[in-house]
């Protein structure tokens, strides 16, 4: 969920470029560029932790697996995974597959996942593909939407760690109009890993209406749907583009 683009060396990520991405096929045709979200992080982060310690490791993790989960084509190219064996729980429901993702319209339809009845849903998973829900959260998030991990409360095989999600709402959502202002959520995970330190299982527990409560607190742009709200025929934004 954090960024989208090539910076020939990314500082907290592995597997975006070198030798052994030769082969790898991106969904987008090319390895993103996290130039921008990383600019984002390093400006907003709270926690700066030493060079090979547990902490810097964890994120390291983290960030390369939700960017091989959001942009390799292929399972077999997602190198901080066993993807025979992995699975992704969000919030104790049901096990999920790489290919099972994948058939879900990929991370933001999981991570969106909601219980609620379908006409209170703001953002309905059931009728976003991987397509659309990137370009919404590309256009709220035109800086990226940055992670941290805050706390690491224990090593491996078990990890688990305290991490935090943000970016700045520039952009609108929804038919909601951008407030410019910090938008963020909490959460704790849970990554278990093998003896390589690939992770064959994933739980993720936080509040999704932590995230949504944000991206609702502007003004109901009138005559939009969804993220069309850039567009002139919006009439708010129209008047506040100058």
């Amino acid at each position: 969920m954090e960024g989208s683009g090539v910076d020939q060396q990314d500082k907290y990520r592995s597997h975006v470029y070198g030798d052994g991405e030769k082969n790898t096929q991106w969904i987008s045709g090319a390895p993103p560029n996290y130039d921008t979200v990383n600019k984002l992080f390093e400006q907003g982060r709270t926690k700066i932790w030493p060079a090979g310690s547990l902490e810097e490791r964890v994120q390291n993790l983290l960030k390369t697996y939700e960017m091989e989960i959001s942009h390799k084509a292929n399972r077999e190219d997602i190198k901080s995974i066993d993807p025979n064996k992995f699975t992704l729980i969000q919030n104790g429901k049901e096990p999920l597959t790489i290919d099972d993702i994948k058939k879900r319209g990929g991370i933001y339809n999981v991570d969106l996942h909601s219980s609620l009845p379908e006409e209170f849903q703001i953002y309905k998973p059931a009728e976003e593909t991987a397509e659309s829900s990137h370009k919404i959260f590309t256009t709220t998030f035109p800086r990226g939407f940055a992670i941290e991990v805050l706390e690491v409360y224990s090593g491996p095989p078990v990890i688990v760690y305290k991490f935090r999600h943000w970016s700045y709402m520039e952009g609108p959502f929804k038919g909601y109009a951008p407030t410019g202002e910090l938008v963020q959520f909490f959460g704790i995970a849970i990554f278990t890993v093998d003896e390589q330190m690939k992770i064959v299982k994933v739980e993720f527990f936080y509040d999704p209406a932590e995230l949504l409560g944000g991206l609702t607190k502007g003004a109901k742009i009138e005559n939009c749907s969804g993220n069309d709200a850039t567009t002139s025929s919006c009439p708010i934004l129209r008047n506040t583009m100058l």
